[in-house]
């Protein structure tokens, strides 16, 4: 062996922990230390805010998952922790202000909520009282989210077809701008425009009706979109077989592109119904509000869910009867929403095309 190799072997270091691998609980210890660093730092510096010696410990988990990872795992790995860090962090700001939300709601709206609430309106029940419900309220969200239902989910379905199957040129181009266009229209613009046109105009009165059009508008550009993404998911080559036994292009689309991308579809309308469910301007300006049970949404003004929650607010001053059933009411809203969406999850499944094994 030449003196240089003997060397060589003599300058490197006797072991080195480059190289390594951490443990699997390292982010977890790392997490740990950054949580009591944390609340260190606050407790010293006298930060009262949980948000602030959070954020704190979110960057100290970071810059620690970075340093200890560079020194032992190498620069590269390190690397790849720092984003698998910010990816943990990004996901719980996005899911604590959720889970706050909900435990809030949860055990604010638990007071009051129980059968008799539910099957009850608030009838001659002042405000400032306890007692009374959100029958009507509800009564009245399902009856205008239906007919808002009724009219978008076909119009929304067949404009997605069009674009999808026949669309091609200039009228298509100006379907899918004006649909981009009316996805981001606020609520508000819907009302005021439903409102000059059925109620001003063509002096059709306030009612439920009039909030499920205003509503409508709301949802027609999500069905739009939703279904025609889903619509593109479907093979070509699904339409190329069909069309090559000789079935027509509309047949077609009917028994093979619309059964494959059903899932979707359905998934897509219910998140349009939990989309406007919760809208409260368009029913402020055409529907109003009663504490009497109207089932009639063509005549009359009537309750809503979103309605009720924000008359029960404003008269409440923060406290009392009335706070507490702004509360239960959007508890229940809350778990409307979330059973539509598990609703949609089952459809989905139960629509899904079998794959044979």
């Amino acid at each position: 062996m030449s003196h240089s190799s003997l060397a060589e072997k003599s300058a490197k270091p006797a072991s080195s922990l480059r190289g390594a691998t951490l443990p699997k609980w390292f982010p977890w210890a790392v997490a740990a230390g950054s949580i009591a660093l944390g609340l260190g730092i606050s407790f010293v510096a006298g930060l009262e805010s949980d948000i602030q010696w959070a954020l704190i410990a979110a960057v100290l988990f970071v810059l620690g998952s970075y340093g200890i990872s560079a020194r032992i795992e190498g620069r590269r790995q390190a690397k790849d922790r720092v984003a698998t860090s910010m990816v943990w962090v990004a996901f719980l700001l996005a899911v604590v202000p959720l889970l706050s939300l909900l435990w809030e709601t949860a055990r604010q709206g638990v007071k009051v909520l129980d059968g008799y609430f539910l099957s009850h309106s608030m009838g001659v029940v002042p405000d400032t009282e306890p007692g009374g419900g959100i029958y009507h309220a509800i009564l009245g969200t399902l009856e205008q989210v239906g007919l808002a239902t009724l009219i978008s989910v076909p119009i929304g379905v067949l404009t997605a077809i069009y674009l999808v199957e026949y669309g091609r040129g200039g009228l298509a181009r100006a379907v899918t701008f004006f649909v981009d266009v009316m996805t981001g229209i606020p609520s508000i613009v819907a009302g005021l425009f439903i409102l000059s046109l059925w109620i001003v105009i063509l002096d059709m009165g306030y009612s439920g009706f009039a909030g499920s059009l205003a509503l409508s508008i709301l949802m027609i550009p999500v069905v739009v979109r939703s279904t025609e993404e889903m619509l593109k998911l479907v093979p070509n080559e699904l339409r190329e077989a069909s069309l090559a036994l000789g079935v027509p292009k509309w047949r077609t689309i009917l028994k093979v592109v619309v059964p494959t991308s059903i899932g979707g579809i359905t998934t897509g309308v219910m998140l349009a119904i939990a989309r406007i469910t919760g809208e409260t301007a368009p029913v402020l300006l055409l529907v109003w509000g009663t504490n009497f049970i109207n089932a009639n949404p063509f005549s009359d003004p009537q309750a809503s869910l979103p309605m009720y929650i924000y008359l029960q607010y404003t008269n409440s001053g923060g406290y009392g009867a009335a706070y507490d059933r702004a509360w239960a009411a959007a508890l229940t809203l809350i778990a409307f929403i979330m059973i539509l969406n598990l609703v949609a999850r089952g459809i989905a499944r139960w629509k899904a095309p079998k794959t044979g094994r």
